[in-house]
């Protein structure tokens, strides 16, 4: 009978789970999507406590009381800037849970002499996996947090080192596999699972970190399906399907998003300096133009249509609750604001929409790229906060550029346009921009807060 109950438990769980990726599709459900998953969660986790296997409740009541001291700062104090880096962490957690529980398994197993084939390949399949992740995302968290230097880190032949590294892990697990006692092998496979998550993110460049954490998400989704099989436990095994098809998914979208082959991301040391110095956008040889907060401000206070275009320089700056109190003065004045949000804006994909959201912007002035950018053309003012590949002209002209294809966004075609940037340097692909010699464009250098702060201010007394 209990185990009746924990299997139905299970399934209502699984169908909240899929429920809950469906809401998080839309900014106005993702909020009860969210509370959906952890209710399903809940189920699944009390459920599982009913399992007959259980023999002491003291561990797991220390572990309860740790997560909840610990998750609960991490989920209400965290600011939004930083939540990348948060998600990375969690990540790092989640991933050595499902290596603990495999290295508890294989020893448990050893002990009582019941390991077979299949039971082993799971159980290695599940530490490679989830060492690899722990490490990996220890180190995008670094890059994210600024620990590490966000560009990659490179050595010659570190690709073909790497590719050998992980051939020698999977060597380690076939010959576990075909002797399933083979202690040494299984600390292996640990070992070089942990050495492939270092070595295989720190040559990755800081901007591209969103789609690694989007990919290790997925291979701790497929480690926790392993554990579920080493475990005979099904909420695992749906839950850590979809958790491993949807960061696939995610990952390959961003790609596409940034018009970049996934092994060019994983394999290419995008963002990193060479020797013949930053690339050229279109060869126009022109010069930024600075301008003063006090022109750039009587400009927005008498537009009638702006569009501001936020990237991940105001997600650094921390400047939406700034850019929120801009938005409500130029409205006040009867000026129609609306935001631009190209699909790898800020440190995540939908990062700056909870950003902004966060900040009290609504939802309805958040506009895709696919549906903003004909609206450029009848945009008065153009505000760029901190974004700069994303609005290169030379995604579309330069056949050369490393960026070239790239979808952009199109604020070259409004009637004017200011960048608000902390100085003269290139974005992360380090390609010379063309919008920012642009004839239209007047350039407002400094830190992206506080040149929102001055903008408001100008604005109020325009």
């Amino acid at each position: 009978m209990t185990a009746t109950i924990i299997q139905l438990a299970y399934l209502f769980a699984a169908a909240l789970f899929l429920l809950a990726l469906r809401s998080l599709g839309q900014p106005s459900t993702a909020r009860g999507g969210m509370q959906m998953a952890a209710f399903g969660m809940l189920i699944a986790v009390c459920a599982t406590l009913l399992d007959q296997r259980i023999v002491s409740y003291e561990w797991l009541a220390v572990g309860v009381i740790a997560g909840g001291i610990v998750g609960y700062p991490m989920g209400m104090w965290v600011p939004m800037t930083a939540m990348p880096q948060r998600i990375a962490f969690s990540h790092a957690f989640g991933a050595l849970a499902a290596t603990l529980v495999g290295v508890g398994e294989y020893l448990h197993g050893l002990h009582e002499h019941t390991l077979t084939h299949g039971q082993t390949l799971a159980l290695g399949f599940e530490v490679f996996l989830g060492s690899l992740t722990v490490t990996g995302s220890l180190m995008a968290f670094g890059k994210l947090q600024e620990l590490l230097p966000g560009a990659p880190i490179t050595f010659r032949g570190q690709n073909v080192s790497n590719l050998l590294l992980f051939s020698a892990g999977v060597v380690c697990l076939v010959w576990l596999v075909v002797s399933p006692y083979s202690v040494p092998f299984f600390i292996a496979i640990a070992a070089v699972g942990l050495l492939v998550g270092i070595l295989m993110v720190l040559p990755i460049g800081g901007a591209d970190m969103p789609v690694v954490v989007s990919l290790l998400n997925s291979y701790a989704g497929l480690a926790a399906v392993a554990t579920g099989f080493a475990l005979d436990n099904n909420i695992l095994i749906v839950v850590g399907a979809l958790d491993g098809a949807s960061g696939f998914i995610l990952s390959m979208a961003m790609s596409k998003a940034m018009n970049r082959s996934f092994t060019n991301i994983l394999f290419g040391a995008f963002g990193a300096e060479t020797g013949g110095g930053a690339v050229e956008a279109g060869g126009t040889g022109g010069e930024m133009v600075a301008i003063s907060a006090d022109d750039a401000a009587l400009r927005l206070a008498f537009a009638r249509r702006v569009i501001i275009v936020p990237g991940y320089g105001l997600a650094v700056a921390q400047a939406q609750h700034q850019v929120r109190e801009l938005v409500d003065l130029m409205e006040k004045r009867g000026v129609d604001v609306r935001f631009a949000i190209h699909p790898v804006a800020g440190r995540m994909p939908g990062h700056m929409n909870v950003l902004l959201a966060e900040a009290g912007v609504s939802y309805d002035k958040l506009v895709d790229m696919e549906d903003i950018n004909e609206r450029f053309a009848d945009a008065d003012v153009a505000l760029v906060v901190g974004a700069n590949d994303v609005v290169n002209p030379a995604a579309r002209t330069n056949r050369s550029s490393p960026i070239y294809g790239m979808p952009i966004l199109n604020v070259q075609d409004a009637r004017s346009i200011i960048v608000l940037k902390r100085g003269r340097g290139k974005g992360f692909s380090g390609v010379e921009n063309d919008l920012f010699v642009s004839p239209k464009t007047n350039m407002l250098f400094g830190d992206a807060k506080q040149s929102i702060m001055q903008l408001g201010a100008e604005v109020k007394l325009a």
